[in-house]
Order: structure tokens, then C-alpha cells, then sequence
């Protein structure tokens, strides 16, 4: 059983700290501003959420802590002003992607937009339909130019609606509040396009059209639900109130034939045995401190289904663990770091949580088999990166590295990836981090994510700052020296924190360690329901 330093809170405190976070992002703008959305009759984007999901059914939310801690010259913009999950409508899993009105009007800021992307994008590669609750007051003027013109920001939103319709993919929207400027054309876009009575459609609205052409327009006659559903014939479907107009969504979501109970070829789901171990033995078994081993066999007691792990070359490459399991019933393959030392049969220890060449090698070979048997990969990353040195660099780390990456680039399988502890430099990339298209990322309250660890990056950075300083003539004396340090990390450290990545989309959804296997479960029910049938291509690989 691990302990935690004094330094180092245990596990199941960050979990707390955790669930008092995600409580103050669930009220959004504030209690204030969600009264104001119910003055104007209208409900909350979590509300909403809430009457068009299926009763009894769970919304899969991602995207939490999108800005965590940014804009606070702006006041904040808790999840980025939009919530987004997976939701069951009327028996079919769809993407949901609600405005939050209560954050800035529901404008969209540079991370908003990113959100939004992530969800198209997850959806897309899922086959999931969309469902779009508008209700924005278009870009956050302030941050325009990081918001409006690259292919990663808010044209880009609708470019990907006229891609996902083209696909056959569908897409609803309904307009319940402000729809303006460029964000009209998102609903406009869709298939299927709702409106509620009071909520308004248009370009530039009253004050701007009489500041550009001096026309004296009312918001009605401008953009109302009566204008577009009698005259301009833009709107499919009028509704008086936000609940009317969800339950008139549900029914046309209900057209649409349910989801099958079991995945299509080639995925599978067979019988599922409980775990081994409760999830809440995770608590103990693993430690916050990056200095405390585990053993990660342990830890996959707590996750696949008990008596199905078989492990791929268990006598080799032992810093890394793969094999084959069943997780709720569906086949997986698991790639892990193992976080303790190990003794290959040749040559000196290894330490956990590094790649080494034959690691890395074994990994590669394991990745190519999960793609022949069609099986999703699971990546559980602790990695602090590939192993330096001389007799690395002659042994060929970075070819081994790039057989791994190649095979992971190239994967036709699903795969999820999960942050457990650590995940640096390029163990990042090797064990499938965002940049290599995870289906989803999610990720521990303890994870940490950088190009290199805190105390080297501490080092390296204090390095350059005091070397500058001294280019400018100044002196550093041993008292500013420790001071600069303590700087350093203070700042290295919290760029390190879990949830700054989830700020800026790193990260698709934080967990508690103890439910991982249930999220995992749900994440495999999502990938696993579509697969483009098509041959493994490595091109060019590296001997």
C-alpha cells in the first residue's frame, strides 16, 4: 500500500477536489446569471440537456474544464461557454453540443471553438449524430482574431456541417436564444432546423443594422421565429417554449432506428465478468507521488474483466505491458507503462516508466496485432519518455521509437488513451497522445502532461533565465537564484497540472480513478459502433 508525502495529496483528495471543481463548472456563469435565463423563460444548456436525453439514461460529458482558469481578465469562461457529451436520444447515442448562455451571452471564445471542433470531430470518427442547442451571441469580440479566420477556429465549425450532412451523418438543430453573425450559418447548415418563440435569427441584429444601412428594424421583424417560419421559410419547425421544442426533437430523433445492442463487425462484445479488484482499490494501490512504484498488473485487476488478461510477451521488454482482455465484455488490447524497475535477461535494470528499444519494439509489434484481430487499443500512459544515453543511441532508440510510432499512426482500431500519471516529451507520442487521434483522451486527477519533467524542466529553464539575465549585466546572487527557482516551478508546475491541459483540449474528460473501468465501458460502446473497413498501411518502416 503506497503513502503519500506531505507534499503529495493522497489519491482520493485529488478525486475530492476534483468533484468540488467539476460542482462550480456545472453552474456555469453563476447562479446569478442562470436566474436571468429563467426570467427569460428559457432553460439552462444543462437543463435542456437533461429533458432530451433518454430517462434514466446518464449524459457522457466532455470537454469539462475547457478554459479552466483562462480569460480571467474577462471574467472566466467556465467549459468554454458549451457543453458537450455524448447523450442517448430516443435510443441512439448522439453527440450534444448546448451553448451556455450563462457564460458571456454563450459567446464563443478561442477555446469554445476548439470545443467544438473536438466534438464534430469525435463525432465524426464515431458515426455519431449531432445535436446542436444554439443559443450564443456569436464571436467574443475582444479575442476575434483568435477566434475567427484559421482552419482550427469558428469557419471551420461550419465547413464540418457541410461535411458531416455529406456524409449522411444527421444533424438537428434547435435555436433557443441568440443565433448571430457567422453562427447562423451552423443551424442553417443542418438537416433538421427548430426554433423557439422570443429567440432570434440573423446576420447583424437591430443596433448594428441601423449603425451599417440606417434601417430601424425590430428584433421580430429582423430574425424572429414568426419571420423565419412564415416568410423567409429558413426555420423547419416553430415551438413555443424550450419544452415544447425538445420533445418535438426527440420525436424526429426517434425516426431514426435505435442503436443495435451489440456492435457491428468487425467489433465484438462477449460475456463480461466483474473485475477482479473494486476500482476503489486504485485509492491505495497508486500513489500521486511520481517517486512511489506500482506494480500495473495490480492495477489492471481493477479495470478488465477477472481471468481475461493474457500478456503479450510478458519475458521481454518488460518497462512496457500488453496484452489482450475483455473490459465490460468487449475484446481490447492494453499497452502500459510499468512504473517499478525491471530486470531484463540481458543487461542492467530498467527503470519504470521509461521506453526502452525493446520495449518500445514489443510495443510496436502488439500494436500491429491489435489491428489484424480488430481489436481497440487501450493506451495507459505513465511515461516519462525513451531512454537516453549512449548505449541507447547505439542500440537505435529512435528507430525503435519510430516503428512504434509508425504502427500507432497508421492503427485502424479505435483507441482510447488514458493519463494515469506522467506523460512527457515523447513517451507522449509514443503511447498514442492527442496528436495521434485517440478516439478519446481522458485522463486521473493526478496526471501530468509536458515536453519534459518538472525538476529537469526547472533546471533547464532556470538555466536560460539566469544565462539572459546576465547577457543584460545583472548579477544573480545566491538569494534571487533560489527565488528564480521557486518561480520557475511554481510556473513549470502548474503548466504541468491535469487540468490545464483539460483547458486547452488536451485532455477530453478528467475521471476518478476508481471509475475507469466504468468510463472505459462507455467509451467502448461509443468507438466500437462503426469501423471503415480497410487494410493496415505502414508505408516505410524502420529496421
Amino acid at each position: 500500500m503506497s503513502t503519500a508525502t506531505a507534499s503529495s495529496p493522497t489519491l482520493s483528495a485529488l478525486v475530492a477536489q476534483l468533484r468540488a471543481d467539476e460542482q462550480k463548472l456545472y453552474l456555469g456563469g453563476g447562479r446569478k446569471a442562470i436566474e436571468r435565463q429563467h426570467e427569460k423563460g428559457r432553460l439552462t444548456a444543462r437543463e435542456r440537456i437533461d429533458k432530451l436525453i433518454d430517462p434514466g439514461t446518464s449524459f457522457f460529458e466532455l470537454g469539462l474544464f475547457a478554459a479552466w482558469e483562462m480569460y480571467q481578465e474577462w471574467g472566466g469562461a467556465p467549459s468554454a461557454g458549451v457543453v458537450t457529451g455524448v447523450g442517448t436520444v430516443a435510443g441512439r447515442r448522439q453527440m450534444i453540443i448546448a451553448n451556455d448562455a450563462t457564460v458571456k451571452a454563450g459567446a464563443f471564445f478561442p477555446a469554445t471553438a476548439k470545443k467544438v471542433l473536438r466534438a464534430q470531430r469525435i463525432a465524426m470518427l464515431n458515426r455519431l449524430p449531432l445535436i446542436y442547442l444554439v443559443d450564443s451571441a456569436g464571436v467574443f469580440l475582444p479575442l476575434q482574431e483568435d477566434v475567427f479566420p484559421d482552419e482550427d477556429d469558428f469557419g471551420r465549425i461550419f465547413r464540418n456541417n457541410a461535411v458531416i450532412s455529406a456524409t449522411g451523418l444527421g444533424q438537428i438543430s434547435a435555436i433557443m436564444g441568440n443565433c448571430v453573425a457567422g453562427g447562423g450559418y451552423l443551424p442553417v447548415l443542418c438537416d433538421k432546423l427548430l426554433m423557439t418563440e422570443g429567440s432570434g435569427l440573423y446576420l447583424a441584429g437591430p443596433a448594428l443594422v441601423r449603425s451599417a444601412i440606417g434601417q430601424r428594424v425590430s428584433h421580430e421583424d429582423l430574425g424572429g421565429a414568426s419571420m423565419h417560419a412564415q416568410i423567409s421559410g429558413t426555420i423547419d419547425y416553430r415551438d413555443p417554449t424550450d419544452e415544447l421544442c425538445l420533445e418535438r426533437l426527440r420525436r424526429l430523433a426517434a425516426n431514426v432506428a435505435p442503436d443495435p445492442e451489440l456492435p457491428p463487425a468487425p467489433f465484438a462484445r462477449r460475456e463480461a465478468t466483474s473485475a477482479a479488484r473494486p476500482g476503489t482499490d486504485l485509492y491505495d494501490l497508486v500513489s500521486p507521488d511520481p517517486r512511489k512504484d506500482y506494480e500495473i498488473l495490480q492495477v489492471l485487476d481493477c479495470i478488465v474483466d477477472a481471468g481475461t488478461f493474457d500478456e503479450f510477451k510478458p519475458e521481454f521488454g518488460k518497462s512496457v505491458v500488453c496484452g489482450t482482455a475483455r473490459i465490460g465484455g468487449f475484446p481490447v488490447g492494453i499497452v502500459a507503462n510499468q512504473h517499478h524497475q525491471v530486470k531484463p535477461a540481458e543487461g542492467p535494470l530498467q527503470f519504470g516508466g521509461v521506453l526502452y528499444v525493446d520495449s518500445a519494439e514489443k510495443a510496436a509489434r502488439f500494436v500491429m496485432n491489435c489491428n489484424q484481430d480488430w481489436l481497440p487499443i487501450i493506451f495507459l500512459q505513465d511515461v516519462n519518455g525513451f531512454m537516453v544515453g549512449r548505449d541507447s543511441e547505439h542500440e537505435g532508440i529512435i528507430k525503435a521509437g519510430a516503428k512504434l510510432v509508425n504502427a500507432i499512426s497508421n492503427s485502424r482500431v479505435p483507441k482510447l488513451t488514458i493519463l494515469i500519471g506522467g506523460s512527457f516529451g515523447a513517451g507522449n507520442y509514443a503511447l498514442c497522445g492527442k496528436a495521434f487521434d485517440p478516439r478519446m483522451i481522458l485522463a486521473w486527477p493526478m496526471a501530468r502532461c509536458a515536453v519534459m519533467g518538472g525538476d529537469q524542466a526547472t533546471s533547464t529553464l532556470l538555466d536560460v533565465t539566469v544565462k539572459s539575465l546576465e547577457r543584460q549585466g545583472h548579477h544573480v546572487d545566491a538569494a534571487e537564484l533560489a527565488a528564480l527557482r521557486d518561480k520557475v516551478k511554481a510556473s513549470y508546475d502548474r503548466e504541468m497540472d491535469v487540468r490545464y491541459g483539460a483547458a486547452r483540449g488536451w485532455v477530453d474528460k478528467i475521471i476518478d480513478p476508481a471509475e475507469t473501468r466504468e468510463v472505459l465501458i462507455t467509451s467502448l460502446e461509443i468507438v466500437t459502433r462503426h469501423a471503415e473497413i480497410e487494410p493496415l498501411k505502414l508505408g516505410v518502416f524502420q529496421v
